[in-house]
């Protein structure tokens, strides 16, 4: 017969084992993602919903980028960034201040603010600029060195007289031929791009070269050298340096051109022509004519 006395409260023993779901959450809590989770991950997403609240309002955002802006800027202009000045070298004069004109600079300006790349490009867009370094030197100068281009002829371009160096670039121009007696005389078509050889040419005329008033390209095939006198000598298309040094030959041992000859014409080599002057022609034609007459009378 079960009993009818029940047991006390305090009788039962006690249990320490946690419950079901307390036994759950705790071996929950020891999964290693679990734990990083909220250890990391729900802080985070808790600062990302404050900030997302606050930077809701525009004047939250705006505040905040004016502070950055000015933070950024304390430190973009402190005197050790700042450039005074610019300074030019490898170059003086109206190239110069070319050089200075596509750099529109207001000093003191911050060295962050430089695009140092644009204005080398800049500076190199120029005609008479080859080359150009541009850097920010330790003494608070903008320092541009220029590598001016060199010109070699000066190159009749229908009325306009450019500078040319010896790459074929044009590197500037020039009012008058009397600007630059130093330099050779070339014109024509596509002489530019045949410039080394116009050089040799006119350095090959030796003892002529008082008379070259200029190298002309011709058909953009081959060349003509002009001479004082309204004297030229065509030259072939394959060989010219070998045949100038003919004429040159041929002037020295007969003063050929030292005579009425207009034309002298290279352009076959097996059979060298003279074209004489009209009037040379003319008495050339009445001495013939005299000497038939003289044969007749005898």
């Amino acid at each position: 017969m079960r009993s009818l006395i029940r047991r006390r409260k305090k009788d039962v023993p006690y249990d320490p084992a946690p419950s079901r779901l307390g036994y759950r959450y705790q071996r929950l809590m020891l999964t290693p993602g679990i734990r990083t989770t909220m250890r990391i991950g729900v802080p985070v997403l808790l600062i990302a919903a404050i900030s997302a609240s606050y930077f809701a309002h525009s004047e939250n955002r705006a505040a905040l980028t004016a502070r950055i802006e000015a933070a950024k800027r304390g430190f973009q202009e402190r005197p050790q960034f700042m450039v005074q000045e610019l300074q030019i070298t490898g170059v003086a004069g109206a190239l110069a201040s070319d050089v200075a004109d596509v750099l529109p600079l207001t000093f003191p300006v911050s060295s962050f603010e430089l695009d140092l790349e644009g204005m080398r490009k800049a500076a190199e867009a120029l005609e008479a600029v080859k080359s150009a370094r541009v850097r920010v030197g330790q003494d608070g100068a903008l320092e541009v060195h220029v590598s001016p281009r060199v010109p070699v002829a000066l190159w009749r371009d229908a009325n306009v007289l450019r500078l040319i160096d010896a790459d074929g670039v044009v590197s500037g121009r020039v009012q008058t031929r009397s600007e630059r007696l130093d330099l050779p005389l070339i014109a024509g078509d596509g002489a530019e791009q045949h410039i080394a050889q116009a050089l040799a040419l006119f350095n090959g005329t030796g003892p002529l070269r008082d008379r070259v008033r200029g190298v002309v390209r011709m058909g953009e095939r081959r060349w003509d050298i002009v001479l004082d006198r309204d004297q030229r000598i065509l030259l072939p298309a394959e060989g010219p340096v070998a045949a100038l040094n003919r004429i040159i030959a041929l002037n020295s041992a007969q003063d050929m051109l030292k005579r009425d000859v207009v034309i002298v014409d290279m352009r076959n080599a097996q059979r060298p022509t003279l074209r004489m002057s009209e009037e040379a022609s003319l008495a050339m034609r009445r001495g013939v004519e005299i000497q038939i007459n003289n044969g007749a009378d005898e």
